[in-house]
Order: C-alpha cells, then sequence, then structure tokens
C-alpha cells in the first residue's frame, strides 16, 4: 500500500510540475497506458483459457501483464515462449 501512495503522491507532483495547460495531455498518455494494461490483462485471462485446452498455463501476474502492455503481439509471442519451454 505504501507503493501505491506513493506513486499516486508522484503523479500529483509530476502534474503540478508539468503545468495546467499540459495536464490534459499527460491524463490523455495515461489512460491510454490504463487502457492498454487492462486490455493485457483481459488477453492474458483468454490465453490462459485457451491455452488450458491444450495444457499450456500463462501466468496472469503485473510482470506478464506489464509486458503484454508494453510490447504488444511480440511481448505475447515471449509469454507463449515462456509457458512452453519452461
Amino acid at each position: 500500500m505504501k507503493i501505491i501512495g506513493i506513486a499516486i503522491v508522484g503523479v500529483v507532483l509530476l502534474l503540478l510540475v508539468v503545468g495546467r495547460k499540459h495536464i490534459p495531455k499527460v491524463l490523455e498518455k495515461l489512460s491510454i497506458y490504463w487502457f492498454r494494461l487492462a486490455f493485457a490483462f483481459l488477453v492474458l485471462f483468454a490465453m490462459n483459457i485457451a491455452g488450458g485446452f491444450i495444457g499450456v498455463y500463462v501466468p496472469i501476474n503485473i510482470a506478464s501483464g506489464l509486458l503484454l502492455a508494453v510490447l504488444g503481439i511480440p511481448g505475447m509471442a515471449t509469454l507463449c515462449a515462456f509457458a512452453v519451454f519452461l
């Protein structure tokens, strides 16, 4: 909980430092990343369900969610390779 509080305080301070005219742009970029992270967890859940039929399970955690959110399709291939070969 301390980490979340520190992150929130850091974001608020960043918004204050950036200035008022840049706040909408910063919030738009943050909302895009939050959407990508949420969609990544949805894809991880679907991969876990689909992989369960063939015996391959992809872990659903924050590291795999961030990997998928940042890298996209190459991240999905990386997670599948980790699930198959490890």
